[in-house]
């Protein structure tokens, strides 16, 4: 079982009923998906940025990322409707967790001059996005075998009613926050 799972239902879920007093054990927020996303708008020049994109999504999620296409045409962009211009993979149980345990305590700390993430980043029901610029962050990215650093946005999907106790239940979890 997920070292971060374990503590979740250790720790986290007594200090969360704690602190918000809960009476019932199913009040308590829980994390429900991550989803990580990658746009990659080079893709309508040459696709193969795309295939390299959903490569490297693949490496550090563990689960195989899918192609989204364009909802509907942009002629500023030269975007017809259907066009491949991203990736993304949800993750969910086993893979969510251990995702979260090697973002928060591997990836994150390896960021050049990291002082926390923003903590005004939710979404006013519980949910926190994330953005980062750099994937080569996470330890599966060769980076000898990348050709271009690539951005990317993390969502992590809460039960939390308020932002409150969606960030209570993410500092908890070992979110570093900036002060």
């Amino acid at each position: 079982m997920a070292r971060l799972k374990d503590f979740y239902l250790q720790e986290a879920v007594p200090q969360l009923r704690e602190q918000f007093s809960y009476k019932n054990i199913n009040e308590v927020p829980k994390i429900v998906k991550v989803t990580l996303n990658m746009g990659v708008g080079e893709a309508i020049q040459n696709i193969k940025v795309l295939d390299a994109a959903a490569e490297e999504l693949t490496l550090i999620a563990g689960q195989k990322a899918m192609i989204n296409r364009a909802k509907r045409s942009i002629a500023a962009f030269k975007l017809r409707e259907n066009m491949p211009i991203g990736t993304s993979v949800t993750l969910r149980s086993e893979r969510m967790w251990y995702f979260l345990d090697k973002l928060m305590h591997v990836a994150l700390p390896r960021v050049r001059d990291f002082r926390g993430v923003s903590a005004k980043a939710f979404d006013g029901r519980g949910n926190y996005t994330l953005g980062i610029k750099e994937h080569i962050i996470f330890p599966e990215i060769d980076y000898d075998k990348i050709d271009k650093v690539k951005g990317m946005n993390i969502t992590i999907v809460t039960t939390a009613k308020t932002d409150e106790e969606g960030r209570a239940l993410l500092t908890i979890m070992g979110m570093p926050f900036r002060s």
